[in-house]
């Protein structure tokens, strides 16, 4: 059976806003590393078009300020795409497809697939599969900024029961970021 990862860069206050992060090279070297683990990318409209066709160009012009953006930009366009939108008519990159199903029925299925272990990326959409019991790995990268305001990660959703996680890595990035990747428990932790 295939899992759904999620991640995210966030402020040591709880922001989510890509804006008020950095994009240093140790994040992009991060992110590469953790693209080229899975078979398939999830993402809502909303990021999908956040990341499309930005990355894309990146990747086919070498464009970035950096090799590791560049490397960055190569994994992330050689790898599967799927975004959940039904306000969505098309898809501007090849390795991308729609789909319109309810998240709960299509992250079902593609989890009964072998070998297709999932990253989710974004935050609305994200919140919404997370209240689900759909995500089964968290990679958190905390950065060492206060954002004092912004977008926070489960705002406005409500979940059924407390999600307890387990810690199975941690590593300071070179920035001071804390790269933190956890697994859901399946007993509450104490």
């Amino acid at each position: 059976m295939s899992k759904l990862a999620y991640a995210i860069n966030l402020t040591i206050d709880g922001c989510c806003d890509h804006t008020k992060v950095n994009g240093s090279e140790d994040i992009h070297v991060y992110f590469t590393d953790l693209i080229r683990k899975f078979d398939l990318l999830v993402y809502g409209r909303k990021t999908y078009e956040l990341m499309v066709p930005f990355w894309p160009d990146v990747a086919r012009n070498r464009s970035g300020q950096t090799n590791a953006m560049n490397d960055f930009a190569q994994a992330f366009d050689s790898v599967d795409k799927i975004v959940f939108s039904r306000s969505l008519d098309k898809v501007e990159d090849k390795r991308s497809r729609i789909v319109r199903d309810g998240p709960q029925e299509a992250i079902g299925k593609l989890k009964q697939e072998s070998g297709k272990n999932m990253l989710l990326g974004g935050v609305d959409f994200s919140s919404q599969l997370i209240a689900l019991g759909l995500v089964d790995e968290f990679y958190f990268v905390v950065h060492p900024i206060v954002a004092g305001e912004g977008t926070r990660l489960l705002k406005g959703i409500s979940l059924q029961e407390k999600l307890s996680l387990r810690l199975l890595e941690s590593k300071v990035l070179p920035s001071g970021c804390m790269a933190l990747h956890y697994v859901k428990h399946s007993t509450p932790l104490l």
